[in-house]
């Protein structure tokens, strides 16, 4: 197998679009900017969901890799973006989460106006035309420094109130990881029932995360929309993830699982990427065939495919 890209990050975000990966990540970059670009784009060809475009782009340092693969999963907010604009870090902050919120707000859906709240000068959380949810929040510049983007995990309806609960059980599966903050509401309200987490953030191996719950009734949870793909060494740890996060057996597919609380996550070798890369196009339709018929991957079967043995 190829070697894995030494910039590479152990955990990056997907995003599962209809036909609109390439499209998408055009936009996303030319609204961020600055640290933002798009990578190579690989076609993959006679998957379940037909030819596929393969996305990968990097918004404010943070990787992301979209899939064009059918209408199959639509996003939802169980699963965004927070976005921290530090005015300790960026003096234009003010100024820069207005331009951002209005181009990502185009065509979407708002679903808390940008405005001043309690916890913040500055927020809002809006849809964007694509249906990916994102949170603009203009941060505390005497708070600890956090990374640009963090994916951010909303516990609803059956799941509310066990957002520490699942913190709690990333930390011990992870074991290169942190708890940063942790708040709870003091009392019932609608948002939030008293002991439950208010906003909580937390560090798996390279990336931090944000988890909150949310109380009253919502028409969404977390789906394949948006997953979490942990980019493995070796068999041995893909192995382990692989037997700590599964909990769906039916959602066990070419490397993808669901775990206890219905998040979604891919465990794939970190060398995978390079080697869809590659310009040889019988290896490419080899491999491809190959992972798609697996559940966990198999590095060892995935890389004799790759060479034609």
């Amino acid at each position: 197998m190829p070697a894995k890209n030494p910039n590479s990050r152990k955990i990056t975000a997907h995003l599962w679009f209809d036909k609109e990966a390439k499209e998408a990540a055009a936009f996303y970059t030319s609204i961020f900017g600055g640290d933002s670009s798009v990578g190579a784009i690989q076609k993959l060809t006679d998957t379940p969901s037909g030819d596929v475009d393969v996305v990968p782009f990097t918004l404010w340092g943070f990787d992301f890799l979209a899939i064009s693969a059918g209408p199959y999963f639509k996003p939802t907010p169980a699963l965004s973006f927070m976005v921290n604009f530090d005015p300790s870090q960026d003096k234009d902050a003010a100024k820069k989460i207005d331009e951002v919120w209005n181009k990502l707000s185009e065509g979407g859906k708002v679903l808390m106006p940008l405005d001043k709240y309690p916890f913040s000068e500055r927020y809002g959380w809006c849809a964007d035309k694509y249906g990916f949810t994102w949170q603009l929040i203009l941060t505390n510049p005497e708070g600890e420094v956090r990374p640009r983007i963090i994916p951010s995990m909303l516990f609803v309806n059956d799941k509310c109130g066990k957002a520490e609960e699942a913190i709690n059980f990333y930390l011990s599966v992870f074991k290169d990881s942190k708890l940063g903050m942790m708040v709870k509401y003091p009392e019932t309200s609608e948002a939030g029932k008293e002991g439950t987490v208010m906003f909580a953030d937390f560090r798996l191996l390279d990336t931090w995360f944000a988890a909150m719950d949310g109380a009253g009734r919502h028409e969404f949870d977390f789906n394949e929309a948006v997953s979490i793909i942990v980019n493995c060494d070796d068999q041995a740890e893909i192995d382990y993830y692989w037997e700590k996060l599964s909990a769906v057996p039916e959602s066990e597919q070419c490397g993808w699982l669901k775990d206890k609380f219905g998040v979604s996550w891919q465990i794939v070798p970190s060398g995978m990427n390079e080697m869809m890369a590659t310009k040889d196009k019988a290896a490419l339709e080899r491999v491809t065939q190959a992972f798609l018929k697996m559940k966990k991957i198999d590095i060892k079967e995935l890389q004799n495919v790759y060479d034609g043995k």
